[in-house]
């Protein structure tokens, strides 16, 4: 089986270094960028401003070594883990999600909030949050996780996954 993505937009964010970045939206729920549309999928924007959040599919660009076993960010312990257990950008796929803030859509630019994305980012999908499609219902479970939400919210990127 042949699986081709393509950008279809590019995010435009304030962030031009990989260090020192928001390791999640959390963490930058005051930071505002656009989404530049390529102009053959503009006319896929309709509707969308009627939303609130907006999930966002990238391609890490600047991974150029996907490791299978990563110290993530939030790890208080600093043990090694399975990539497929973290939100670390190593994955062989290299494929990010965000879920961000929508503040507006203007012919072919969609300006969002709550970014933690790379400037020059390549966006492979955006999808909206839907309330009764996304919320989880019942217990939920963070695995290793044990990091406050204002400990992620502080985290910022260091070295380990820069390049």
């Amino acid at each position: 089986m042949k699986i081709e993505l393509q950008s279809i937009a590019t995010i435009r964010s304030p962030y031009c270094d990989l260090k020192d970045m928001p390791v999640q939206p959390c963490g930058a729920d005051d930071v505002y960028a656009t989404i530049e549309f390529k102009e053959e999928y503009s006319q896929g924007l309709k509707d969308l401003d009627g939303f609130s959040h907006v999930y966002l599919i990238y391609y890490f660009h600047k991974v150029t070594k996907p490791q299978l076993s990563v110290i993530p960010f939030n790890d208080k312990t600093k043990t090694p883990r399975g990539v497929f257990s973290t939100r670390t950008p190593m994955h062989p796929n290299s494929l990010g999600m965000s879920l961000v803030e929508l503040v507006g859509v203007k012919d072919n630019v969609v300006t969002i909030k709550g970014v933690d994305i790379v400037d020059g980012t390549p966006l492979v999908d955006i999808k909206p949050y839907i309330e009764h499609f996304d919320r989880v219902c019942g217990e939920v479970k963070s695995g290793w996780m044990l990091s406050s939400a204002d400990e992620v919210k502080k985290m910022r990127a260091d070295e380990r996954f820069v390049g």
